[in-house]
């Protein structure tokens, strides 16, 4: 599945700078889960998948700033309360369901590891999950209020706390956790296996049935 973006008019305007740096058979089958997969992202590759959230993740922080933006100054519009819908579920949705691949399956990985420097990224990893699930509990019912027409008070620090807490976590995942995990799972005699179980295991999570 493709994940496309919302069809508002926040979605369309151009991006605004984010903090965090640069979202048919067989274990191709995809779902409608909500920011799942980049086009060529499928569960026979799950650390492609993984890849590919972090795209989503980054269009829903940037959609995020920029829906802050607009409430301040055009209240809480038809284009606002879209907005704050979409955000809201994707990671209200997608987002815990990609929080819990890596918990399964890349931090147990480094966690193992001979390598210091993967066992810190999986201690790392843990405690940046700590830190988004925290904020993201802050700034959840505000857009709840949103998508209910209200302006709640606080939604710029809350929103600003919940992107703040993304600061290098994509980073080290893309750089180094996931492609820890990728070399030493291939490195093993049961490599493939594991890969194509941790695939299924993905997929069996986000109720797709595969061949």
């Amino acid at each position: 599945m493709v994940s496309q973006p919302p069809r508002h008019g926040l979605a369309a305007d151009q991006p605004s700078p984010v903090r965090v740096q640069h979202d048919n058979s067989g274990m191709r089958n995809t779902s409608s889960f909500p920011g799942l997969h980049s086009p060529a992202a499928g569960f026979d590759a799950p650390f492609e998948v993984l890849a590919a959230c972090h795209d989503r993740v980054r269009r829903s922080l940037d959609l995020l700033q920029r829906l802050a933006a607009h409430v301040a100054a055009h209240g809480t519009d038809a284009q606002a309360r879209d907005a704050a819908r979409d955000v809201a579920r994707y990671f209200n949705v997608a987002a815990p369901a990609h929080h819990e691949d890596e918990e399964r399956h890349v931090v147990p990985v480094l966690s193992a590891s001979g390598d210091a420097r993967l066992r810190e990224a999986a201690q790392r990893m843990l405690a940046d999950h700590g830190r988004i699930r925290a904020t993201w509990a802050a700034l959840e019912p505000l857009l709840q209020a949103l998508q209910r027409g209200e302006v709640p008070p606080g939604l710029d620090a809350a929103a600003d706390a919940f992107v703040r807490a993304h600061d290098g976590h994509l980073e080290l995942e893309d750089g180094l956790a996931f492609p820890g995990a990728q070399a030493l799972q291939d490195a093993a005699q049961d490599g493939a296996a594991r890969r194509d179980a941790m695939g299924r295991d993905m997929a069996a999570r986000r109720g797709v049935k595969l061949g």
